[in-house]
């Protein structure tokens, strides 16, 4: 199975490297990272390399976009747009994690759709003809969105069952040993103290 991960410079780390350690323990997985160009990326702190430019990987089974805290830079890029319309139409899964679904979004397919994405970007979410939805993972049809950075790991979870079967992703959910346990309960807007969602909203005004 031909999984295909885009991966770009100031993306957050976690939406790529998080569902990548869940997703590519498909049996028979055959993981291309791929980038604009071949070559290395910035990630935050972290340093990634591109193996494969874009144009040289032309469909893929699952294609994956993760998202950055700011995607203007990839959301106006025509030809990564244009990449990500033609290679959807070779797969069986088209995903993103947090504010990648802008740019699935951008490329016009999520139209009527549901999707999620970080809480920050919902507005922009639904200016792409999304039916935003406050949920950690959405599917609809082949599209399958997590919502901000850590749900890229539930949603990749989620894809895993749907490729190999509830068994399997639940055998690699235990040889990842992912079982949060989180030491607040403010992983939400819903849940989260006031003053430590006023704080969080105030980044965005």
């Amino acid at each position: 199975m031909e999984i295909a991960l885009f991966i770009f410079d100031k993306m957050t780390p976690l939406d790529a490297v998080g569902p990548l350690e869940v997703i590519s323990r498909v049996p028979g997985a055959d993981v291309k990272i791929v980038g604009k160009t071949a070559g290395s990326v910035r990630a935050g702190h972290i340093g990634l390399t591109a193996d494969h430019a874009m144009g040289d990987v032309t469909s893929s089974d699952i294609v994956l976009i993760p998202g950055a805290a700011d995607m203007s830079h990839i959301t106006s890029d025509a030809e990564i747009l244009d990449w990500v319309r033609a290679v959807d139409k070779t797969t069986t899964w088209t995903t993103s994690v947090c504010t990648g679904a802008l740019v699935l979004g951008a490329a016009g397919l999520l139209q009527g759709k549901r999707a999620t994405t970080h809480w920050s970007a919902i507005r922009q979410l639904e200016g792409y003809g999304a039916i935003a939805a406050d949920e950690r993972v959405v599917t609809d049809g082949k599209i399958m969105t997590g919502a901000g950075v850590s749900a890229g790991i539930d949603m990749a979870l989620t894809l895993l069952a749907e490729v190999a079967g509830d068994d399997h992703a639940q055998f690699v959910q235990l040889m990842t040993e992912y079982d949060p346990q989180p030491p607040f309960n403010s992983g939400s807007l819903a849940k989260a103290p006031d003053a430590i969602r006023d704080r969080a909203l105030a980044l965005f005004a």
